[in-house]
C-alpha cells in the first residue's frame, strides 16, 4: 500500500496521519466503523479527526464525515477507507470543517 494513502501512511509511520486544517487547528485523523452492520448486512466506515489544543497536548473536540465505505466484516470497511488518498482524507477534513456549527 502506497504511503499517499491512509492506511500506507499508518502502516509506514505507525501513527496516525495529521493535517493543519484551513480553521488553523491541528487535527489527526482515524478511521471509525460501525458496531453493527446495516439493514442489508454491511459496515458502514467514516473518518473521525480529532482537534487538538494549540499545545497539541489534548483533544478538544472531533469532526467526523459521513459514512465513506462499507463492507461485509468491520475490517473489510476499514480497510476500504485505508486505501483512499492522504490528499482525499485531507479534502473531507476540509469539508467537515465548512459543516462544523459556528460555534465550533
Amino acid at each position: 500500500m502506497s504511503e499517499l494513502t491512509l492506511g500506507g501512511y499508518m502502516q509506514k509511520h505507525e501513527r496516525a496521519a495529521a493535517f493543519g486544517g484551513s480553521d488553523g487547528q491541528a487535527y489527526s485523523v482515524a478511521i471509525y466503523v460501525e458496531e453493527g452492520p446495516d439493514p442489508r448486512g454491511l459496515y458502514g466506515a467514516a473518518l473521525l479527526f480529532v482537534r487538538w489544543s494549540p499545545g497539541g497536548e489534548r483533544p478538544v473536540g472531533h469532526l467526523e464525515t459521513e459514512t465513506l465505505a462499507w463492507g461485509p466484516t468491520p475490517d473489510a470497511a476499514a480497510d476500504r477507507l485505508k486505501a483512499i488518498s492522504l490528499y482525499d482524507v485531507k479534502s473531507e477534513l476540509e469539508e467537515a470543517i465548512v459543516r462544523a456549527p459556528a460555534e465550533w
